[in-house]
């Protein structure tokens, strides 16, 4: 089926941030200087209302593999233990480090009153599959383990993605509960990257996956982390998870996209799956929205994405009905 053009159905209020993306289709020649760059405008959050001491600590990496970096934001409150969010970065598998967030990070570790971890793992294609996961299962697990000394409540330990963050972050949840030797309280996951069948679709979409995130940069990514083409089989439910046969036993989700957003179909999929697998879900699908709509600060739509994104967090961080129960 042939794409059609969805710039109509884009909301209007986001189409100055629309316009302010110029194309970009990736590739080997080009990465390096896409990743000396940014072509996203920061985060939407407030300034810290409280002080939130930062550092940057090299934690082990899984056996044989070198350090994992994670940074640490941990508001001064007074409140002890803090709950904690386990970020993963976007970026396609291919791009993005945890500095481009710091000033997010600041502003929602003082909003939430939680320590934000963010993780800095090795990108594809030079670190394919499973390099990555092992990397953001390594760090939680020196956050686990470290959790006292960092003032940290190990029971309220929930992972965040956006993007291939999502991506990752959903394939984390899988090896936690998997593994048997940690523990997530929910999964927070924002238009996740978690399918790689979607890049050989029978019968795609028409109206998804036009603006930033298209598909040619899709097959890029995935190609890059899998080293194999996309859609082939055997793919790890590690590296996709949408490929896991089985999704009972994970932690409860929220899961937000876009209604143009490329990832559309295999996000609305995994939350159907994990509704029927009898995980929790908070599903939210914003009309008009391609992939990444929530940076537009001024945007009605993507100022309504951010405050559920931040009540959803509030109510996990708080271990209300949307924390995983214990094993």
């Amino acid at each position: 089926m042939a794409r059609l053009s969805s710039r109509h159905l884009v909301d209007p209020q986001l189409l100055g941030l629309l316009d302010s993306f110029p194309p970009l289709a990736l590739s080997a020649e080009n990465l390096p200087l896409v990743r000396a760059g940014s072509r996203l405008p920061p985060r939407v959050v407030p300034p810290p209302a409280v002080e939130v001491r930062h550092w940057v600590v090299k934690v082990p990496g899984s056996p044989g593999a070198p350090e994992v970096a994670l940074y640490i934001y941990q508001p001064q409150t007074g409140a002890d233990p803090l709950p904690c969010l386990y970020h993963v970065h976007g970026g396609g598998y291919v791009i993005g480090t945890p500095e481009t967030q710091r000033d997010a990070h600041l502003g929602l570790a003082a909003e939430l009153g939680c320590c934000i971890v963010s993780v800095d793992y090795r990108l594809a294609p030079e670190t394919p599959h499973p390099g990555p996961v092992e990397d953001c299962y390594a760090g939680l697990a020196w956050l686990t383990a470290k959790a006292e000394e960092l003032r940290v409540d190990a029971a309220r330990i929930g992972v965040m993605g956006e993007s291939a963050g999502g991506g990752l972050a959903a394939a984390l949840a899988l090896l936690v509960r998997d593994r048997g030797e940690l523990r997530l309280a929910f999964q927070h996951l924002v238009y996740p990257m978690i399918d790689d069948r979607t890049c050989v679709a029978a019968d795609p979409n028409p109206y998804v996956g036009e603006f930033l995130w298209t598909p040619h940069n899709n097959h890029f990514g995935w190609t890059s982390l899998l080293g194999a083409e996309p859609g082939s089989e055997g793919v790890s439910a590690y590296a996709a998870a949408a490929r896991a046969d089985n999704l009972a036993g994970l932690p409860p989700a929220f899961i937000s996209t876009g209604s143009l957003d490329l990832f559309l179909e295999e996000d609305l999929d995994y939350a159907r799956r994990l509704l029927r697998a009898g995980v929790p879900v908070e599903l939210h699908v914003y009309p008009g929205g391609f992939h990444a709509f929530d940076l537009d600060p001024g945007a009605a739509v993507a100022a309504q994405a951010r405050r559920d994104s931040r009540a959803a967090l509030a109510r996990a961080l708080a271990g209300g009905t949307d924390a995983a129960p214990a094993p």
